[in-house]
């Protein structure tokens, strides 16, 4: 799906093709999806945000339209961080303002450490750092986020299982983590994630994403625990999800940043899916100057 308002593109740079779609003028805001979705997440936030800002939403690689490369090393959120930093440039935006949902959030953590020239303002959404779930891994998180586990698994294992009924399991990923009901998801959008999950390129790739927190992401974390975000950050989540249950997310999150603040939104995991409106006027006010 289109997201209103906005245009949409592909450009391929250092060899990775990239689907984004952009919107709006003003200063560069760039918003990052997560696991199991689309850009098409944003469809009833980013028009909001294009009032004031030029907005840029594209697809991680991996999921979407963007490239599924083959090797694990290329899913590392090192790698999609420049990947973002590379389109930003050649769209004319050397500093920017960014928000990630999971995965995406993720991939806001990387991109502010390692290239915090770029980043002028942080906003991660309902994840706890990716460090700090695995190195203390609770057996609560552990039921609650089997997922990390079962989707890294050796090809083609988890793409076997999955590649049965898509629709089943990623939809039980979307009705976890804070108990939403498919009605409380936008048919549109809903639509467009289903689009792209009955991909088997989509699901290898989105395996292979988890894949590289395990591989990669973890040993990169472990070399930057010192390093904090020096750009304002601020930390989402959802009131009702598995993270607020089992962490004080904006604890966990004080020792990574220089400038933080810490607010809840109703609702579990995929609050910006169930709670549009919330999620909107939060970013609003911590994106507008």
């Amino acid at each position: 799906m289109t997201i209103p308002g906005f245009t949409d593109h592909a450009i391929t740079l250092a060899g990775q093709d990239i689907a984004y779609s952009i919107g709006g003028s003003g200063p560069p805001l760039l918003l990052l999806h997560g696991f199991p979705q689309t850009r098409a997440m944003w469809a009833r936030i980013a028009p909001e945000l294009a009032q004031s800002h030029t907005v840029v939403c594209p697809d991680l690689r991996g999921y979407g339209q963007s490239g599924k490369p083959q090797e694990v090393s290329a899913y590392s959120f090192r790698a999609m961080a420049e990947d973002m930093r590379l389109l930003m440039g050649h769209l004319g935006h050397t500093e920017f303002a960014v928000a990630g949902h999971d995965r995406g959030g993720r991939v806001t953590h990387r991109l502010a450490l390692d290239a915090p020239q770029c980043v002028t303002r942080a906003c991660v959404m309902d994840i706890v750092p990716t460090h700090t779930l695995l190195s203390d891994l609770k057996q609560e998180v552990a039921t609650a986020y089997y997922h990390w586990f079962f989707l890294a698994q050796p090809a083609p294992f988890p793409e076997t299982l999955i590649g049965h009924d898509p629709d089943a399991y990623y939809q039980s990923c979307l009705l976890g983590w804070g108990g939403a009901r498919l009605s409380d998801f936008d048919a549109d959008q809903l639509a467009a994630y289903r689009g792209a999950w009955r991909d088997a390129e989509t699901i290898r790739g989105m395996c292979n994403d988890y894949r590289a927190t395990l591989s990669h992401d973890m040993a990169h974390d472990s070399a930057d625990l010192t390093q904090r975000i020096g750009c304002p950050t601020l930390v989402l989540y959802g009131a009702d999800g598995a993270m607020a249950q089992h962490y004080d997310v904006a604890q966990t999150w004080a020792a990574k940043c220089t400038q933080m603040q810490a607010h809840p939104i109703p609702g579990g995991h995929f609050f910006p899916d169930t709670a549009p409106n919330e999620t909107t006027a939060a970013l609003k006010a911590f994106f507008t100057l």
